[in-house]
């Protein structure tokens, strides 16, 4: 099963650096000239979500995959 972050988008091609206003910089390199502040926000907010994620797989907040489809499974019959 493909993960949610597998497509290409601009976070795709960026390396996730220390300091916050260098990721910035190198967001706004990728995205086009014509890009709206709202999809620079969405983009940062990207950002921000993979940072966190690659945080807690380091800290072992992570679950197994079999455990995080039966929890996806339940959120759907809702």
């Amino acid at each position: 099963m493909p993960g949610l972050c597998d497509h290409e988008g601009p976070w795709s091609k960026l390396r996730l650096v220390a300091n916050a206003k260098q990721e910035v910089f190198k967001l706004l390199e990728t995205l086009p000239d014509e890009a709206s502040l709202e999809d620079i926000q969405y983009h940062l907010y990207v950002l921000q979500c993979i940072g966190r994620g690659r945080q807690d797989v380091e800290a072992g907040r992570t679950l197994p995959q079999d455990e995080a489809e039966r929890r996806m499974a339940r959120w759907l019959e809702k």
